[in-house]
């Protein structure tokens, strides 16, 4: 982090989001991230769930041999919306008998606060291991409750089926597509055309959602060559990743799936989105969609940035006012234009030499002799140079 600037200044960040999505827009927004936020879903309320309803009067009717709670404010929210239809009590009745197993701490202490009894769980909060641990138990002829924990287990269910287990699915907290899409669609057209650095994923269904609407749109294979190439994606553990990484985008991960070590993930990934220019004697980053001159982050209005970002594409090489003009936003045919956004730019950053005029051809960046940027190769100058 350049000393004296938040880690994620001029960055912006994407967030798809619905659950928790204030606390991390709060993170990235505290590390100076411009946030964007557009739930990729929404959350079907408990009370109104037929399916967790149908699931739970199943378990008290006929009580399970084990169950598996995979999130604490899943179980909780499930034995609350028991208690709603009346059947709570019951429903504890039922799991009190069974061995009950737990996919982390947090799951476990939901639990026992019930006034239930684990008997399990695994140090590294994995279904994987979970449902190791069940298999080498032996499942063959067992009824086992599994409380889904927002996407649909497949792989864990159908083990354990295999394995001769009946296996009764508890869909907590469901997935839904969010009720006005407007805001997604105003996202991914975003990510299309620039105007998102980083784009994170807190559930795999979220990551499924979006390319779904992708899809609709006509403009996934665009959106996947996005999130495989400028576009940064940081999800919050593997499952989460798992249908991006299906569709080959690379993502990062944090060792532990928690909101605060992702967004730990991403401020250690964030340098590599920036780049660094010795000019004019200064030094020069660009970092998302802001400027830092020697350190000092720079506010640049929308063109100026567009014009910058188009001249560190070759940086000590000119550019012709006509090429910079289709950079602009909103293009046009007025070159007038594009000295006037060069005349902003200049002021913005503070140092008006960073950008050179060359006589009747255009402008460059002026990379000190002899330098490279990061990633790139030294380049000559042209010496015929005024402004």
């Amino acid at each position: 982090m350049t000393s004296g600037v938040p880690s994620l200044a001029g960055f912006t960040v994407g967030v798809t989001a619905a659950r928790r999505a204030e606390e991390l827009c709060a993170l990235l927004e505290r590390r100076g991230a411009t946030v964007v936020h557009a739930a990729a879903l929404r959350i079907v309320p408990l009370p109104d769930d037929a399916e967790l309803e149908a699931a739970t009067r199943s378990l008290v009717a006929r009580p399970p041999d084990l169950a598996v709670a995979t999130t604490g404010i899943g179980f909780r929210g499930w034995i609350e919306a028991a208690d709603g239809w009346g059947v709570g009590e019951e429903l504890l009745a039922a799991l009190r008998p069974a061995t009950v197993l737990c996919r982390g701490p947090k799951a476990r202490g939901a639990v026992r606060a019930a006034g239930l009894i684990d008997a399990w769980s695994p140090p590294s909060e994995s279904s994987a291991e979970v449902l190791e641990h069940l298999l080498d138990m032996g499942v063959d002829g067992k009824r086992i409750a599994v409380q889904l924990h927002g996407e649909p287990l497949p792989d864990v269910v159908e083990a354990l089926r295999c394995a001769g287990a009946e296996v009764v699915e508890v869909p907590v907290y469901r997935w839904v597509p969010p009720a006005d899409i407007a805001p997604l669609d105003r996202l991914i057209e975003s990510v299309l055309h620039g105007g998102v650095d980083a784009l994170t994923f807190t559930s795999a269904p979220a990551a499924a959602s979006m390319l779904a609407r992708a899809t609709e749109l006509g403009c996934v294979d665009e959106l996947v060559t996005a999130l495989r190439g400028p576009v940064l994606v940081v999800c919050v553990g593997p499952v989460t990743a798992a249908p991006l990484q299906a569709r080959d985008i690379p993502t990062a991960q944090p060792e532990r799936s928690r909101l605060g070590a992702m967004v730990r993930t991403l401020e250690a990934e964030a340098p590599r989105l920036a780049r660094s220019y010795p000019v004019a004697g200064h030094r020069l980053e660009l970092r998302g969609h802001a400027a830092l001159v020697n350190g000092e982050l720079r506010t640049v209005p929308p063109a100026g940035m567009a014009l910058l970002r188009a001249l560190a594409r070759r940086p000590g090489r000119v550019v012709t006012r006509a090429e910079l003009l289709r950079w602009l936003p909103g293009g046009g045919d007025d070159e007038h234009a594009v000295e006037t956004a060069m005349a902003r730019l200049r002021s913005a950053l503070g140092e008006a030499k960073l950008v050179q005029t060359v006589v009747k051809r255009g402008y460059r960046l002026a990379l000190d002799p002899g330098a490279a940027p990061a990633g790139g190769h030294c380049l000559s100058g042209d010496n015929r140079l005024y402004g």
